[in-house]
């Protein structure tokens, strides 16, 4: 009877912990099932916000391509903007070369700044100081008094007194003139679209001998000996130069004395740059 006693305890207590055990089995696999939903959902959560980093990361690299171009090209349109023009009075120009003429202009004499009137003025004045220490350089100190540099409405105009270039009655080149036609060679040939025009002119003196017939072919042969000089010796472009002979008809100064008709008796060389060119010669 005992022994049952003990057997019956013994099963009803192997049962209970039988039951206990499965119970919470199966409340372990039910935490264990939605901790692997959880995780699973955080999973798909991650790789959501992953790709929208990913995204993100993509567009801020574009917005930062983006920034750079535009920084680049705001370089280039700071450089750009030293070369386009503004107006200023009635003669349009850059600051690079307002800054190039403000240096230019520190050079020139008092007595010739005192001459400028206007922006205008300036501007001409720099450019003709310019020419003047390109073109008249290496001139003879005592010839230098017979070149005349002008700029008319960017049109430039450079005078040559007869004696530099010719002999009296001749359109035989002067071999004192060469340094003149070497460094004229020189700015005409930095230009590649500068159109030149050489004019020969005399005073009203009649001439007629076995090569010339009057003063209309004396002004005509000295432009196409200049024009000749500058293409054949210094590789001027013919295309871009113009001969023209203008005899007495053009005179600067009335023919009335013998140093008027010294005057009077000149080679001009018109430069006729386009905008541009008219100031990349400051």
């Amino acid at each position: 009877m005992k022994k049952q006693i003990i057997l019956s305890g013994f099963l009803a207590s192997t049962l209970l912990l039988s039951c206990v055990s499965k119970k919470k089995y199966t409340e372990l696999e039910g935490r264990l099932y939605k901790t692997e939903s959880e995780l699973a959902f955080t999973n798909q959560e991650k790789d959501k916000l992953e790709e929208q980093m990913r995204a993100i990361e993509a567009r801020v690299a574009e917005y930062n391509a983006r920034i750079n171009s535009l920084k680049d090209t705001n370089l280039a349109l700071d450089e750009a903007n030293q070369s386009l023009y503004s107006l200023e009075g009635k003669a349009p120009v850059s600051q690079k070369t307002k800054k190039q003429m403000e240096s230019t202009l520190a050079k020139v004499s008092p007595e010739k700044l005192a001459e400028a009137q206007t922006f205008e003025d300036s501007v001409n004045l720099a450019l003709e100081y310019n020419l003047r220490q390109s073109i008249v350089g290496d001139t003879a100190e005592e010839d230098q008094d017979d070149i005349d540099i002008t700029i008319d409405q960017t049109v430039v105009m450079i005078s040559v007194s007869d004696k530099l270039l010719f002999n009296t009655a001749s359109y035989r080149i002067n071999q004192k003139a060469t340094p003149l036609l070497k460094k004229l060679a020189e700015v005409i040939n930095a230009e590649p679209s500068l159109q030149v025009m050489i004019e020969g002119h005399t005073d009203p003196r009649s001439i007629q001998n076995a090569v010339l017939q009057d003063n209309w072919d004396l002004s005509v042969k000295r432009a196409t000996s200049i024009v000749r000089a500058l293409q054949n010796d210094y590789g001027v472009a013919p295309e871009k130069m113009i001969a023209a002979g203008r005899a007495s008809y053009v005179p600067i100064v009335d023919n009335n004395s013998p140093e008027n008709m010294a005057i009077n008796r000149r080679t001009r060389i018109v430069l006729i740059p386009d905008l541009d060119m008219f100031f990349a010669l400051l």
